[in-house]
């Protein structure tokens, strides 16, 4: 198969073209050539963008992308960065659910103010001291 000009790739991965030069620069892509000013990209690329796109997706930072590829370009996933990661998903999913919670039950609570009901306050000393709503760093 023949290679792709930016373009191409632009339209058919759905990446703009200014993200594919920076993805370039950054060292998640290479280019092959060009042909006359536009870059030209090996088919395989758009596979490397969708996996990108999946690690974005995940929340993995660039950098962190960036270390899942060998020099060569194969894949090297460190399976345990996996499974942090997939930690983080379920804390962020029972934070989430517990806020959807909240939000329904204020909404349908028939105290006469929400600071008097003790559901709503229960929430409240959660989200005052981290246990819901705050994105703790992570110590590494």
């Amino acid at each position: 198969m023949r290679d792709l000009d930016i373009t191409e790739v632009a339209r058919q991965s759905g990446v703009p073209a200014s993200t594919l030069r920076f993805y370039e620069e950054k060292g998640l892509i290479a280019s092959t050539g060009r042909r006359g000013l536009r870059r030209l990209f090996d088919p395989g690329v758009l596979e490397r963008l969708a996996l990108i796109a999946m690690g974005r997706a995940a929340g993995f930072s660039l950098d962190e992308i960036a270390l899942m590829f060998a020099p060569d370009g194969r894949l090297r996933i460190d399976r345990q960065l996996l499974v942090a990661k997939a930690e983080d998903l379920d804390r962020t999913i029972r934070n989430l659910s517990a806020m959807r919670d909240g939000l329904r039950h204020a909404a349908a609570c028939s105290a006469p103010s929400h600071m008097e009901c003790p559901t709503f306050r229960r929430i409240l000393r959660a989200a005052s001291t981290g246990a819901i709503g705050a994105r703790r760093k992570k110590a590494r």
